[in-house]
């Protein structure tokens, strides 16, 4: 049975939009007054570093992906507990839900710093300290972004380095800092521009 379609609506576009920022800064800040560290990663790490050259091609997410220490888990649960967010398992995933949600977007997914995301992957994640502070919140460097996409490498990962790629962050001159397989990757992406 196909989709049933809604009304155009800014609004509701823009509503959307800013739950999943609200989602985000409320994660992160009960983390930050828990003393807990942690480091925005994925789909809004991304938009975030756009931002800081070009806001206007941010592109939206409805994933919020937070990087943590594992030993930190079980003070992350009771953080983000208060503040109305529920554990679930999806798909092999820590993942924390608005409670009353049922869906797996209305989540925040946790990866684990210094440790491979999946067993085939290259690189571990980089750990909470190499971050930069924007704020409200906190986003994994530049550098520790390139290699998680890069790892995965799927096509919102490919998306993703596009959008990097596009506004200058990334270029010729990240191919020597990489190991070889990223870096063959991340050329095929510059040799490409237009996909």
């Amino acid at each position: 049975m196909p989709p049933i379609l809604k009304d155009f609506s800014w609004d509701r576009m823009i509503a959307a939009v800013e739950a999943v920022r609200e989602r985000l800064l409320r994660a992160a800040g009960a983390l930050e007054l828990a003393g807990i560290p942690d480091a925005v990663c994925g789909g809004n790490a991304v938009g975030d570093w756009v931002w800081q050259v070009d806001p206007a091609a941010v592109r939206n997410t409805p994933d919020v992906d937070s990087l943590i220490r594992r030993a930190d888990f079980p003070a992350v649960q009771e953080a983000w507990a208060a503040v109305g967010f529920e554990y679930h398992a999806v798909a092999g995933t820590d993942t924390f839900i608005e409670r009353g949600s049922r869906k797996s977007r209305d989540a925040v997914r946790v990866l684990y710093a210094g440790e491979k995301v999946r067993s085939a992957d290259l690189h571990s994640a980089p750990d909470v300290d190499d971050i930069e502070h924007r704020g409200d919140y906190r986003v994994v460097s530049l550098a520790g972004l390139l290699r998680m996409e890069l790892n995965v490498f799927g096509l919102k990962n490919r998306v993703h380095l596009r959008d990097l790629i596009e506004v200058g962050l990334l270029d010729e001159s990240w191919l020597p800092k990489l190991i070889p397989e990223h870096a063959a990757k991340l050329q095929e992406l510059l040799n490409t521009p237009n996909g």
